[in-house]
């Protein structure tokens, strides 16, 4: 029910949820200012200059770096991302984001830590769908990881209870990990792996701000113009904060 709860009561926050809302009571009430508000919000957050000014703040202050430029560790600890369950019989189960998967791959070829630890995410909505953990494992070993190396947690529907389920693998109260998940998600989640006792060490991935070296976004005709997958990039910064408003992890 818990999950439930975080996953379906945001929506009526977030820029969609919130002007439909807007819309119906405007045209239940005949109010004119509801409606104006609902299209300013679908407008605002629909532009790529506002979606980016967004994920520019959840990601800072980090920047994407080589495998080669991170700190030792006692483990990699790799998040899960998502994956998509493709249409068939064979119930093959696709990616959605493989940036944390192969970032953790390239670390531990690196020689950044001994082990490399996985978390076995899964989604009560799609019940049919195996963690994410046991597909990890099996892709890194066809990869060349040795079996040995590698481990994966329990079932777990959250980063709160990957953190705890991660301090579970680990000896000592103190561990030192090499922390393997999405820029945006990294404060929150580095957060609820120090209040378990573990010495993280962020290697974030899978940014979804633009750096400047690829050029001014004030110069891209696209990030002034209103688009479905800006709005969807918006909901998807907005969710974040929210979680970092639950999880007190600023």
């Amino acid at each position: 029910m818990t999950y439930w709860l975080s996953k379906i009561l945001p929506l009526a926050l977030l820029p969609l949820g919130l002007s439909l809302i807007l819309l119906l009571l405007g045209l239940s009430m005949r109010w004119r200012w509801p409606v104006i508000g609902a299209l300013a919000l679908l407008w605002m957050f629909s532009l790529g200059l506002v979606s980016q000014a967004l994920w520019r703040w959840l990601e800072a202050p980090w920047q994407r770096l080589p495998a080669s430029a991170a700190s030792s560790a006692d483990a990699i600890v790799v998040l899960s991302g998502g994956r998509h369950p493709a249409p068939g019989a064979a119930r093959i189960s696709e990616w959605e984001d493989p940036d944390r998967f192969l970032a953790g791959l390239d670390l531990y070829r690196a020689g950044k830590a001994p082990r490399l630890l996985f978390t076995g995410g899964a989604s009560p909505f799609r019940p049919g769908q195996p963690p994410e953990g046991q597909r990890y494992l099996a892709e890194a070993e066809q990869l060349g990881i040795p079996p040995a190396a590698m481990a994966s947690t329990p079932v777990v529907v959250n980063t709160a209870e990957e953190a705890v389920a991660i301090r579970q693998l680990l000896d000592g109260p103190s561990a030192r990990i090499l922390l393997v998940t999405s820029a945006f998600h990294m404060r929150r989640a580095q957060r609820l792996f120090e209040r378990q006792g573990l010495q993280v060490k962020p290697f974030p991935v899978d940014f979804q701000s633009r750096g400047a070296w690829a050029g001014p976004l004030w110069r891209d005709p696209s990030q002034w113009l209103p688009t479905a997958q800006a709005l969807d990039h918006s909901s998807r910064a907005l969710r974040e904060l929210l979680g970092r408003l639950v999880y007190r992890a600023w």
